[in-house]
């Protein structure tokens, strides 16, 4: 029998704003193909992810600089534009989770995101102070999916993980969280989400 949901926690990237390094990257390595090779051996996704569990972005930098100095500037661009990165919210979630905090419903977010960047996208996205809180991986060194994140936010909000949803796009986040003792689905649109949540008792 599983427990009633008290408790709803979203995750940010790619459920409530969109996020992709591609967009600056096009006009900064207009080839796709340079622009594939990049991002696989240069600015990867566990380079990045660094960024998410605190590493500050002048060691960053400077760790994959030393590695391809002909490349700096292109490195340097990362931080530089990240803005263009994350150019709009996905207004149909962000709806969603407004009403489910006007229905007076416990909302909070867990997102693995770099401290600075996410201080960016607070002033970008005035929506994401809405919450009760928020957990961000790059202030505290805990990344998802790793159970220890999970256990962390449920112990800095006072949540039961039992009655706690969590909504991410990734399913190995999703399966940590359930690791964890939660309950969650994955994000596959506001639609699916609305469906979910109402299978879950949760009226949006």
């Amino acid at each position: 029998m599983r427990e009633p949901i008290r408790h709803i926690v979203f995750d940010i990237g790619k459920v409530l704003i969109h996020y992709d390094p591609n967009l600056p990257y096009s006009r900064i390595i207009p080839d796709e193909a340079e622009r594939r090779w990049f991002f696989d051996n240069v600015c990867t996704h566990d380079w990045n992810l660094e960024q998410d569990r605190g590493r500050g972005w002048a060691e960053a930098e400077a760790e994959v600089i030393a590695r391809y100095p002909e490349r700096e500037e292109q490195i340097r661009a990362f931080r530089l534009n990240w803005h263009e990165m994350v150019p709009y919210a996905y207004e149909d979630s962000v709806a969603i989770m407004k009403g489910l905090i006007d229905a007076g419903r416990d909302v909070t977010m867990l997102t693995n995101f770099a401290a600075d960047t996410f201080r960016d996208a607070r002033r970008m996205y005035p929506f994401l102070d809405l919450p009760r809180g928020v957990t961000v991986s790059g202030e505290i060194g805990l990344l998802k999916p790793d159970v220890a994140i999970y256990q962390r936010h449920a112990a800095d909000f006072g949540l039961d993980p039992a009655a706690s949803l969590f909504i991410d796009d990734v399913t190995v986040n999703v399966e940590g969280a359930r690791a964890a003792g939660w309950q969650a689905v994955q994000f596959l649109g506001a639609d699916k989400l609305r469906a979910d949540l109402k299978d879950l008792g949760v009226e949006v």
